[in-house]
């Protein structure tokens, strides 16, 4: 389930996984996989840290609200709109609660779920920026302190809310943990995944 997470310049964003049986975040109003989200942020632990990082995202963007559809809707099996609520007519909520917990095979329905969000969502391109002097971190349009940008690490790290199924996490996952543990760039300084 998405959470809300505090930008510099957009107050709170949602951010998250958004079905228990895919491996796509949303943030805002765009989408990315999981394994690229980590690989992206395992890319900048790679880096030293003596000047900014700047790469980019490729993402994909739902610009209506309406088509991105209702979260809570389709998790209560009340409202199936846009793109979630088709998600959700394909992959419903579980009815035990026990049940509720991300599955670390959610790269399983990757093919299915691309298929969906290609016709709801455009491909989009986000500018990535990093400043270790200042610890400000900049997806796109939002801007985190260091500790916001961390707080979405450790988000994907746990398995966001409900957490990992058995905390059992995916590769990519303790693959990104890997390099943020290795790495000596001053934005993950003392970071502790745990």
């Amino acid at each position: 389930m998405p959470l809300s997470f505090q930008t510099l310049n957009r107050g709170t964003i949602a951010f998250g996984f958004f079905n228990i049986d895919s491996d796509l975040l949303l943030m805002d109003r765009f989408f990315l996989f999981a394994p690229e989200f980590c690989d992206r942020v395992g890319r900048l632990a790679d880096d030293p840290g003596r000047t900014v990082f700047e790469a980019e995202w490729e993402v994909d963007v739902i610009e209506d609200p309406a088509d991105i559809g209702d979260l809570m809707g389709a998790i209560h099996n009340l409202r199936h709109t846009g793109f979630i609520g088709e998600v959700y007519r394909r992959h419903p909520f579980p009815s035990r609660p026990e049940d509720f917990r991300q599955k670390p095979e959610g790269y399983r329905t990757r093919e299915e779920i691309r298929e969906i969000l290609d016709r709801y969502a455009a491909p989009a391109t986000l500018a990535f920026t990093a400043d270790p002097a200042s610890g400000e971190v900049v997806i796109g349009p939002f801007r985190f302190s260091r500790r916001g940008f961390l707080e979405l690490v450790q988000y994907v790290w746990l398995g966001g809310y409900p957490r990992w199924r058995g905390m059992e996490r995916p590769d990519y996952v303790a693959a990104m943990k890997g390099r943020i543990e290795r790495s000596g760039n001053p934005l993950f300084e003392g970071v502790a995944l745990a």
